[in-house]
Order: structure tokens, then C-alpha cells, then sequence
């Protein structure tokens, strides 16, 4: 039992490496290429677990050989644009001038619950007041709103509005992120006072963000006598 316990967190160890190494992608953002890889680093990785007689060598140069082969193929797929269509294919116009391809539907095999479901986790549920729908090569449908269907901007209501930088997380947890708190032309003593003033020890915050005016939102940590 030990062994495998053993062998186990090994394995686990180089599937997260693994993973680390092809990037940061949702399963739902993985290129063709990239969750083949993916199915077959979780099956490769549990014979050795399940069948201690198989040396865990087994399990990890597969595991990393096929990893090295996605990095390269990544690096060529980023200078070769055909090769790049012929790995992960390319984007397919769906809708186009608030008119539906149908023929299109047919080659990607995508069913019209398909295109629906697809435009209803955009937010859209009438697909009348679709200008543009692209399917991804993920599979995912990106959509473009008619104008009368779109919801007004500054430039349309005729208000001025100056681009401004998001807040930034300056505490997690307890710990203060001192390189955030830089990036917005703060130090310790600005949020110090800050915590002074709210009454707050560092320790009892659970999160905190601020912007560059200075302005900030607090949550403290949860009461665990509650």
C-alpha cells in the first residue's frame, strides 16, 4: 500500500509538472492537439499505479516525451500558420450579417441545439440579434451583437469617460502583496494607515483591493466562532 502511495504522488507530481509546462488552459479552451495529449497523460499515468509491476519509467517518459511533443509542436504551429490550421484548424464564421450558414452547421457538425446552447452561454437568447457568430477552434461560439441590441457606451450616451486601471489584490489572506502595492505607487505605511483607520490588524484581513486613487475594498476573515 505504501508503494503505491508513493508512486502515486510521484505520478501526480509529474502530471502537474506536465500540465504547468503545456500552460494554463480550461478544458474547454484546449486546442485538438492539446487535450489528446491531455487524455493520454491521465490514462498513461494511472497503469502504474494500478499495476505496481510496471516501473514508474513507464509511466514518466511517456508522460514527459508526450509533453516535449506538444511544446514543439507549439513552437512550430506559432511560426507556420498553415501548419497551425492543419493542427487546430481554424475559425468558421457561422453567422455572418445577421444571417445563419446553415451549410456550415453541416461541416462543423454543430446541431442547432448546439448553436443555441453555444449563443445562450453568451448571454444571447434571441438569435435575431446576432450581427456575427464565430465558432473557435476550442469549439466555443464567440458573438458580436447587432448595434440595437448592444448595450450603450460611454461614446454613445456622449459621456466622457477616462480609461482607468482595475483595483489589484494588495492583501490575500493575511499576507500583503508588496509588488502589487507598488504598481499602484503605495507602500506598507499607506496601507497601514489604511488598516489603522478601519481598525483592522494585517492578520484579520481576508482580502484587500485598491486603485491607483487610492480608493479600496475590504473583506475581513471570517469569524470562526461563528
Amino acid at each position: 500500500m505504501l508503494i503505491v502511495f508513493i508512486r502515486a504522488l510521484v505520478l501526480y507530481a509529474v502530471v502537474i509538472f506536465s500540465v504547468r509546462i503545456m500552460g494554463k488552459r480550461q478544458i474547454g479552451e484546449l486546442q485538438p492537439s492539446e487535450l489528446v495529449v491531455t487524455i493520454l497523460v491521465s490514462n498513461i499515468a494511472t497503469l502504474p499505479i494500478e499495476d505496481i509491476s510496471i516501473p514508474m519509467s513507464m509511466g514518466i517518459v511517456p508522460i514527459l516525451t508526450l509533453v516535449c511533443l506538444d511544446v514543439c509542436v507549439s513552437a512550430v504551429t506559432l511560426k507556420s500558420r498553415r501548419i497551425r490550421r492543419l493542427v487546430s484548424g481554424s475559425p468558421k464564421i457561422i453567422i455572418e450579417g445577421g444571417k445563419l450558414r446553415p451549410e456550415t452547421l453541416k461541416q462543423l457538425r454543430f446541431s442547432v441545439d448546439d448553436l443555441f446552447e453555444g449563443l445562450r452561454s453568451q448571454g444571447v437568447f434571441d438569435i435575431a440579434d446576432v450581427e456575427t457568430a464565430v465558432v473557435e477552434t476550442t469549439g466555443n461560439i464567440s458573438v458580436c451583437l447587432k448595434k440595437t441590441a448592444s448595450p450603450p457606451t460611454s461614446e454613445d450616451i456622449g459621456r466622457d469617460c477616462k480609461n482607468t486601471p482595475p483595483p489589484v489584490l494588495v492583501v490575500d489572506n493575511g499576507s500583503v502583496l508588496d509588488t502589487a502595492l507598488r504598481t499602484l505607487g503605495f507602500d506598507r505605511q499607506w496601507l497601514l494607515k489604511i488598516l489603522r483607520k478601519e481598525g483592522l490588524a494585517l492578520e484579520k484581513v481576508y482580502l484587500m483591493t485598491a486603485d491607483r486613487q487610492g480608493s479600496y475594498c475590504l473583506v475581513k476573515q471570517p469569524d470562526r466562532s461563528e
